[in-house]
């Protein structure tokens, strides 16, 4: 009896010094940015991009397959999008370890798959295998979720528990945050081969119907598990989404025009620059011009150099690339001047209490020759070329967009001006992308997103320069940005871990593994005006996201008699801030 209640005591003791969480969960509360007359149903027509290679994320990590697979399968543990404190989604509830090594999940009993199964711990365990099992191509995937031992099921099949091999500040997030797959459907299949068919799923939506290089269709589900929440009303609001596939943004634009498509982002400035005034659909306010400004976190674009192999591997000639390209002509010629110059991987790192003072490299031929004589190279008076040991300094740019070309002629005289021949060489999404994974390239263009919290890991550590599929795609290494990767993994303090990233990004800066760009630090829509937005249009993070729209019968109606009368409809406002628009607390 007394070893029993020693036991007993040791347990309690253990579940005291392991607080559930969440502590505050707000899945009863309404979503402050949601519009209460948000009425589901009808249909949006959107274009994600060129024809994917997969839609499983975790084979082809990329913003659509992200979008798509975040409407199919859930984690056990989500972010609120107000607050950034995680919150119960396939779990209702967690514990972490005094140590911060541990974590224990569990499972919502009422959590079920789309045909009706439940949701178990068993389908957890499974997904963990499957990502990590080495004869899978999940790339970057695969090392967020090495950090953890496999998980095991416990409290008589309710919970499973993950163990992490080290303090890690993201532990929580690699525990919880992955989507899990359902075990029962994929178990018996090649995951390297699950592309387009997700037949079962646990999300606010199923795939309808996927047109093989054409359009996927989503279709909204009356029976998903959580559509009674409150936290979840006045979201997911249309009854298909349809995502359209177009290889070149000028064929989706056309389509937009037409009426085929009713949302476009724009990424150019050239479409946005005065668009009201070749458009008569916008002069009258059919279609919707809006700059949306929120907390959305800007990410980086750039020139990627192979870091793996000659000319590339020398720091000297990928220093001269960043001379070479003439960022402040192509902006103020080619883009108006609406975009602000790369100084940095992590823009927002920087503020007036921490001012970027990271190494530049401005448009200077001069220095480029003087940095490529450095490198050994010397004019062959026969050819004008520059060569070194005999072999000439030649490249490809690998593309996948014919509207880069207008950048990469300017880029290119550069290069030709001081003895550099540089190929162009397009093709397909797909194909690219085959190219990137296998490190078949040279230099190519590359945009990232961002992350509000930073983890350098998975672009930057010398271990990721070689995995298939991953982040590191310039494979970059370095032994002070390694050591530095290290001692942030343990960090919970977030000034103290961007203030890590800020020494990692003047390393990476003065290394060069991108010609660093330019950016926005807004997002701009065009659309046509059938749907209704909150005020905020979109919410405080998000960017391009269509989650609190919805159709409006009645504003389509309009819309359509507009059109068929040639009268213009009221404007909205051209300029939404989130900031702004918020009501005070």
């Amino acid at each position: 009896m007394k070893h029993f209640l020693t036991i007993l005591i040791a347990a309690c003791a253990t579940l005291l010094a392991q607080q559930f969480e969440p502590r505050q969960s707000l899945w009863d509360k309404a979503d402050p940015i949601a519009a209460p007359d948000a009425i589901p149903g009808g249909r949006i027509v959107q274009f994600l991009g060129p024809s994917p290679k997969s839609l499983n994320y975790y084979l082809d990590p990329n913003t659509m397959s992200a979008e798509i697979f975040d409407n199919l399968y859930e984690p056990l543990i989500a972010m609120n999008p107000q607050t950034l404190e995680y919150d119960r989604c396939l779990a209702h509830k967690w514990t972490i370890s005094e140590d911060k090594l541990t974590f224990t999940f569990w499972l919502d009993p009422n959590a079920k798959w789309s045909d009706g199964r439940p949701i178990t711990a068993k389908d957890v365990v499974w997904t963990y295998h499957a990502i990590t099992d080495p004869k899978n191509l999940t790339g970057s995937i695969k090392m967020v979720l090495e950090r953890l031992n496999p998980p095991v099921i416990v409290e008589e099949g309710k919970a499973v528990r993950f163990t992490a091999k080290n303090v890690h500040w993201q532990n929580l997030a690699s525990a919880g945050g992955f989507s899990i797959l359902p075990e029962h459907v994929f178990s018996k299949l090649d995951f390297n081969k699950i592309n387009f068919e997700f037949p079962v799923v646990s999300g606010p939506y199923r795939i309808g119907e996927f047109k093989e290089g054409f359009s996927l269709t989503l279709e909204r589900r009356n029976d998903w598990w959580r559509q009674a929440w409150p936290s979840v009303q006045g979201g997911n609001n249309f009854q298909q989404i349809v995502c359209r596939f177009y290889g070149e943004r000028d064929n989706a634009f056309d389509a937009f025009l037409k009426g085929e498509i009713d949302l476009f982002p724009v990424y150019t400035a050239s479409r946005w620059h005065q668009i009201e005034h070749r458009v008569k659909a916008i002069q009258n306010n059919w279609i919707v011009k809006q700059a949306v400004k929120n907390h959305s976190p800007v990410g980086f674009q750039g020139f990627a150099m192979n870091m793996r192999k000659p000319p590339f591997d020398d720091l000297r000639v990928r220093q001269a690339m960043a001379c070479l390209v003439d960022r402040p002509t192509m902006n103020h010629t080619l883009m108006y001047d609406q975009y602000f110059l790369h100084r940095s991987f992590w823009e927002d790192l920087y503020d007036n209490e921490h001012p970027c003072q990271n190494p530049t490299f401005d448009f200077d031929k001069a220095r480029a020759r003087k940095l490529l004589a450095e490198a050994g190279y010397r004019t062959n008076p026969d050819t004008g070329l520059l060569e070194k040991n005999g072999t000439p300094l030649r490249f490809t740019f690998l593309t996948r967009d014919s509207s880069s070309n207008k950048f990469l002629a300017i880029f290119e005289q550069a290069l030709k001006d001081v003895g550099i021949q540089m190929d162009i060489q397009t093709k397909d999404w797909s194909a690219w992308a085959k190219d990137m994974d296998a490190f078949h390239f040279d230099m190519t263009w590359a945009a990232w997103g961002a992350g509000l919290y930073k983890d350098p890991e998975a672009m930057w550590s010398s271990a990721e320069a070689n995995r298939q599929g991953g982040a590191n795609i310039t494979g970059f290494q370095d032994p002070r940005v390694d050591e530095l990767i290290a001692r942030q993994r343990s960090i919970f303090n977030v000034a103290e871990r961007h203030q890590i990233c800020r020494e990692i990004d003047a390393i990476l800066t003065s290394q060069v593994p991108y010609v660093l760009l330019w950016n926005i630090n807004y997002t701009r829509l065009l659309y046509w005006n059938k749907f209704g937005t909150p005020p905020t249009v979109l919410g405080k993070y998000s960017n391009e996201s269509i989650y609190y729209w919805w159709y409006d019968p009645d504003v389509d109606a309009e819309l359509k008699e507009a059109i068929t009368s040639g009268i213009a409809l009221p404007p909205l406002p051209k300029i939404v801030d989130f900031d702004s628009l918020q009501k005070p607390e």
